[in-house]
């Protein structure tokens, strides 16, 4: 069951302080040693991928975060929140779906799947997915995925089998040339709270089934506030076969299953 252990308010960012991404990743070093969960640093083979990430990816300069703590599959992860995006904040899909996927470790089977997140914003579900042993592609659009890499690092780095890579996905846009069909292939793609009021809708659902191939099992948390939420469930329901895994009555929250329809 997920737990949202606490929360401690702190003005800045990361990298308040550093003048570059390389200054950002010596003081995130510095933090998995002070943690003590990650092990020493030093390890070149495990660090560079995610240290070329982290060059390319700078958190947005938010004027506050808070840190909060959740407690999934066995471990305590620490997530940087800003109320300032709604990409940097963990929804109550996330925290549903996590919940879901450590229930069903067993029957989900994630050991060296291959999954990627569409909608990633502060990380939580792909850093339990990693946990899980998933090697995992977290998405979002650019502004989120500074604050979405540092989040990975802190709770992936010499913890999982797999650290995950965080790419930028903007929906409905460059899909064959950012993820060729001949090159990547996912088991399982996840998505919490990405249907919401806004206009892009359409685009979602072409991502959703671009990315999914024959095998491909979809997981959707979300949850319902707007009538859109439902016309986007019944459009879903055109294209995959679609399953109501699990509902959350207290926060309204529904996780369905959908595996796209081939003719």
């Amino acid at each position: 069951m997920d737990v949202c252990l606490s929360s401690e308010q702190r003005p800045g960012c990361p990298g308040e302080g550093l003048g570059s991404p390389d200054g950002w990743f010596e003081a995130e070093e510095k933090t998995v040693q002070k943690d003590g969960a990650c092990g020493p640093a030093g390890d070149l083979d495990n660090i560079e991928p995610s240290l070329q990430s982290l060059q390319k990816f700078v958190p947005t300069d938010y004027a506050s975060y808070t840190q909060e703590y959740y407690l999934f599959a066995g471990e305590k992860i620490v997530i940087q929140e800003s109320i300032e995006s709604y990409g940097a904040v963990v929804w109550p899909g996330a925290t549903a779906l996590c919940q879901y996927l450590e229930e069903h470790t067993e029957e989900l089977n994630f050991q060296d799947a291959k999954i990627l997140e569409i909608g990633a914003g502060p990380g939580l579900v792909s850093i339990v997915a990693s946990i899980l042993g998933a090697q995992v592609t977290a998405t979002d659009l650019p502004d989120v995925l500074g604050n979405l890499q540092y989040n990975l690092l802190k709770n992936t780095l010499k913890r999982t089998a797999h650290l995950p890579e965080v790419k930028e996905l903007v929906w409905g846009e460059g899909l064959e040339q950012n993820f060729p069909k001949s090159t990547f292939y996912y088991n399982y793609v996840l998505a919490s709270d990405v249907v919401y009021h806004h206009y892009y809708l359409d685009k979602l659902l072409a991502t959703m089934v671009y990315l999914c191939q024959p095998g491909t099992v979809l997981l959707w948390a979300n949850k319902f506030r707007f009538s859109t939420d439902y016309e986007f469930l019944d459009k879903f329901k055109q294209v995959f076969d679609t399953t109501l895994l699990a509902e959350f009555p207290e926060s309204s929250v529904k996780i369905f299953k959908g595996t796209l329809k081939w003719d």
